[in-house]
């Protein structure tokens, strides 16, 4: 395959990204920025890290793959080279360690006064736990974040690493470096997007805070209006042994749910209600399969779902007749969201191997003594 530039086809083409790889949020972000038509570099230790999955993993769609050995001088400079070529730089790694290695963003912001600096941590780049490790599930249980999470009241359950390292890292981040680069068109000068996933998390959960403010978070899971703690919204084993999302929170969409569930129901409105309802519910939903659910359901105000695993997704009625998932190289994946009416995204390159397309992809970046690299070692040719 070839390298070549400019060859997205979203609204940030003829964006430059160096990307030094990482793990999770970083990845991510960068994938995303690649969906969006990006040209995004990503550099690699040479062999990659111990989380190199190959073509599966799909995080590193979409850009090419250049192994440099950052324990030489001759590869910091290649990366400063670039670094003048480029818009943003992302990085996640540990706090002090680009300064360490000469690609700080003093270093790098005095290659490229116009530079973003994307920086991507746990705890931010500050404060006392900076340098201290820690992984998803760490950064949501200080914000307050994981301690509501679950419907189990005597421990809260956590979603997997989507919430921290997806919601309130990657996301962030992206938003931050779209600001940011806006920013620089105006101003001519780069800046660094300290973009934490404590942070980020705390933000995404406003709406809690909001709660809390008005006297209605009590601070036990599955009690107030989102988790579990109403009857209308929750989630309900069926006859098979599936389950079914109610969200029924609205007056008339509770009223579709009541017309269709073929179950006296008591005034919702009455707070002693709820423990009735919740009861006939959870005996209704049992007696019949969430295929026939689904189907009473389908296409109604009632706000019911089925609960669908992952390798049934892609088949939904709803999803397939958007295109939500692709099947790309005999991999089935999410498409690029969001979606735009003239420049539309679409998925790149399959992901790189580490090195896969060190030549090619620094030559195509204007990089002119690559065969000289290679030779020293600095960069590794897989």
């Amino acid at each position: 395959m070839t390298y070549e530039l400019g060859q997205g086809t979203g609204p940030l083409r003829g964006v430059k990204v160096v990307e030094l790889a990482g793990i999770g949020p970083g990845p991510h972000a960068c994938m995303l920025l690649a969906d969006l038509g990006a040209d995004v570099i990503r550099i690699d230790r040479p062999g990659g890290g111990m989380f190199a999955l190959g073509r599966q993993d799909l995080l590193n769609r979409g850009r090419p793959s250049v192994a440099l050995d950052l324990k030489q001088p001759a590869a910091i400079e290649t990366v400063l080279r670039l670094v003048e070529k480029a818009d943003v730089l992302v990085e996640g790694l540990r706090p002090g360690t680009t300064e360490r290695l000469g690609l700080g963003p003093d270093d790098c912001l005095a290659r490229n006064p116009r530079l973003v600096y994307g920086r991507m941590t746990g705890w931010g780049q500050d404060g006392p736990w900076a340098q201290v490790a820690g992984h998803d599930m760490n950064y949501i249980a200080i914000t307050g974040a994981l301690h509501g999470l679950g419907q189990d009241r005597d421990r809260p359950h956590f979603p997997g690493n989507l919430l921290g390292d997806f919601g309130g890292g990657s996301t962030y981040l992206v938003v931050g470096i779209l600001a940011a680069l806006l920013e620089a068109r105006v101003s001519g000068e780069g800046q660094v997007v300290d973009a934490a996933i404590v942070d980020g998390t705390a933000h995404l959960n406003t709406i809690a805070s909001g709660f809390a403010a008005m006297g209605l978070d009590s601070g036990r899971r599955r009690s107030g209006l989102l988790d579990g703690g109403t009857p209308w919204y929750d989630v309900y084993e069926t006859a098979d042994g599936e389950h079914v999302s109610v969200g029924a929170l609205e007056p008339q969409f509770w009223a579709a749910l009541v017309e269709r569930i073929g179950v006296e129901l008591p005034d919702r409105d009455d707070p002693a209600s709820a423990r009735v309802i919740r009861e006939r519910l959870t005996t209704r939903f049992k007696e019949r399969t969430q295929a026939e659910w689904a189907e009473v359901f389908d296409g109604t105000d009632a706000c019911v779902a089925p609960v669908v695993p992952l390798a049934e997704a892609p088949h939904h009625p709803h999803l397939a007749a958007r295109g939500t998932f692709v099947e790309r190289d005999g991999i089935t994946q999410p498409a690029p969201a969001p979606r735009f009416s003239r420049t539309e995204a679409a998925l790149g390159t399959p992901p790189a191997l580490p090195g896969e397309h060190t030549g090619e992809a620094l030559a195509a970046w204007g990089i002119d003594d690559v065969d000289a690299l290679i030779a020293s070692g600095a960069a590794v040719q897989a």
